[in-house]
């Protein structure tokens, strides 16, 4: 295997980037070199490597991984500690070589049921880790680290180094007290997860809780919960305490399935499930909630109730009939009304009427009022996948409101049966450049519209946009806390991931489609007509439309091409 056919890395068009030739036995047979010109021709490969760092370093620990097996002298095991004795010479390369090739020999070793050289290997390695440790080689302690590991160095190997340099009398608690002594210091430089990676090697049992306290403090958790799994049930269960008792739930709950203590920890393994359940309700994912009680009666109610709380009455019958809790419901219907005045309603929008267009007459209609209008409001509803790796769903339905009316378009179905008409008929909405649409991060509602329809034009080109979030700064809570912002009170989102492909849709989903839509015009009125919000918050929404968009696919790094100006008798219109 010659250095010049390994080292060609193909740039990303495919082709060849040529290198300098070094050698080309050089890597092929390592009987004559020594691990300074090893070591310089793997810096020579990286330095003229044309891939990223991450790759490069896959790359070239692929090929130091095939050259152990091409004779290193005395052995792969003793060849590599050599290295490592010379690499800190090589400066900025040092760190990542040290890990390139430690890595590249535990992945050998794995492999090979001997290296031939393990045993004086491992005496060099404990050499090398009191050397380094002592300060006359430079490496850090992730590298001291993986030495241990990979050598699989014991005290004994230690303390057998340490008698043979007469540094200390032969005596086994010495190798213990220096490699002690050498873990505290990695303790007090917050060096936790080396720290705890050696006090397992070595079988070294730290008492006290104080040591986890300061790890889990430090935001070092990874290292709390190693060290505690290596000192057995009784820490992991002051773990489990310490994160129940920070509301660390999830943290908790991770200890409690990995090591068996459900029985131990009742209480802490249904907290998290209640928390995890109400998180999920909170994002309207009810389907991914119910599958995460896993039939579970007692989680089952919480999730019913937390949907009372929401006002979604459907799914609470839905689960109510499902899993025959009719009696838990009568127990509980009186608390959920109190909360139905906590979000805005479709009549406090005086909207007038909410039209449902799934045939030609009504989508004609629906096109000859919004042709009246100077100022719409858009959105969109599609019914959620939680499969990972799938297609998303079709875009189900298309809201647009007026100051007084809500037309929903079923998209499903108009699709299927006119597409020609309906292509037509949005078109002289969504590219009218008289009316201003109005929406709310519209730009995911334009790709998913397109993703689910690119045989129309209608979604490839818009006119005038005005994506309301772009007027506001800092906005948060969605549109739900911009409503809650201007208008006083927020939206219902309980319903955002319900199954809108089901026909017909539930008062309830009508609803939540048609205030999504109308509260687009509300806000934009209540900012035409005001300069500035109640906190002084200026407002320019005119800098904010966009008058020319594509919905078009393109490269990446680029960015969509808009025209960035309206003219005066634009906006003069909307004014």
């Amino acid at each position: 295997m010659s250095l010049e056919e390994r080292v060609d890395i193909h740039n990303k068009q495919g082709k060849v980037n040529q290198t300098s030739t070094i050698c080309k036995h050089a890597f092929s047979d390592l009987k004559h070199i020594t691990p300074l010109v090893f070591i310089y021709l793997l810096k020579e490969c990286y330095f003229h490597g044309t891939f990223k760092a991450t790759k490069k370093f896959r790359v070239l620990q692929e090929q130091v991984h095939l050259v152990l097996r091409n004779d290193p002298q005395p052995g792969p095991a003793t060849f590599f500690i050599q290295c490592l004795y010379v690499l800190p010479i090589f400066d900025l390369y040092c760190e990542g070589f040290s890990h390139l090739i430690i890595s590249s020999l535990r992945r050998f070793l794995k492999l090979e049921t001997c290296s031939g050289d393990s045993m004086e290997a491992k005496d060099l390695a404990a050499q090398l880790f009191l050397d380094i440790v002592g300060g006359s080689v430079n490496h850090d302690e992730r590298i001291v680290e993986k030495i241990v590991e990979v050598y699989d160095v014991q005290l004994a190997n230690i303390d057998k180094v340490m008698c043979l340099n007469a540094k200390n009398n032969c005596r086994f608690d010495n190798a213990k007290e220096f490699v002690e002594q050498y873990i505290f210091g990695l303790i007090e430089s917050q060096s936790y997860m080396a720290a705890v990676t050696l006090l397992e090697h070595f079988s070294i049992h730290q008492t006290g809780q104080s040591f986890l306290h300061r790890m889990i403090e430090s935001r070092q958790l990874k290292a709390a919960d190693k060290w505690a799994t290596f000192m057995g049930k009784p820490m992991l269960c002051i773990l489990v305490q310490e994160y129940f008792g920070r509301n660390m739930l999830k943290n908790a709950y991770d200890i409690i399935q990995k090591n068996n203590l459900r029985h131990e920890f009742p209480d802490v393994y249904h907290k998290y499930k209640e928390s995890t359940i109400k998180k999920l309700a909170e994002k309207g994912c009810w389907e991914v909630a119910e599958a995460r009680t896993k039939s579970n009666r007692q989680l089952l109610e919480y999730l019913v109730y937390l949907a009372m709380e929401a006002g979604y009455s459907e799914k609470v019958d839905e689960l109510c009939d499902r899993y025959s809790l009719e009696g838990f419901l009568n127990g509980k219907v009186p608390e959920a009304s109190l909360l139905e005045n906590h979000y805005l309603h479709l009549n406090e929008l005086v909207v007038e009427g909410v039209v449902w267009v799934d045939e030609v007459d009504a989508l004609r209609n629906a096109t000859s009022h919004f042709e009246g209008c100077k100022v719409v409001g858009l959105d969109c509803e599609w019914k959620p996948n939680y499969v990972k790796g799938s297609k998303p769903s079709k875009v189900s339905i298309m809201q647009i409101a007026s100051e007084k009316m809500v037309f929903i378009l079923d998209l499903i179905k108009l699709f299927n049966d006119v597409p020609d008409i309906l292509d037509d008929c949005v078109t002289r909405i969504l590219q009218s450049p008289r009316i201003l649409k109005l929406g709310y991060n519209f730009q995911c509602d334009m790709k998913q519209l397109a993703h689910s329809y690119g045989e129309l034009e209608c979604f490839k080109h818009y006119e005038m946009l005005l994506d309301v979030q772009n007027v506001f700064k800092e906005a948060r809570g969605g549109l739900s806390g911009l409503a809650k912002k201007i208008l006083g009170v927020g939206l219902n989102k309980t319903r955002r991931n319900s199954n809108w492909e089901q026909r017909p849709l539930t008062p309830n989903q009508l609803e939540y489609a048609a205030i999504d839509a109308a509260v687009l015009v509300h806000i934009f009125c209540h900012v035409r007509n005001h300069s500035q919000t109640a906190e002084g918050e200026k407002l320019e929404w005119k800098s904010c439309i966009v008058s020319h968009m594509d919905n078009k696919k393109t490269k990446k790094g680029s960015r969509k091409e808009s025209s960035e100006a309206e003219t005066k008798e634009e906006q003069q219109q909307l004014s």
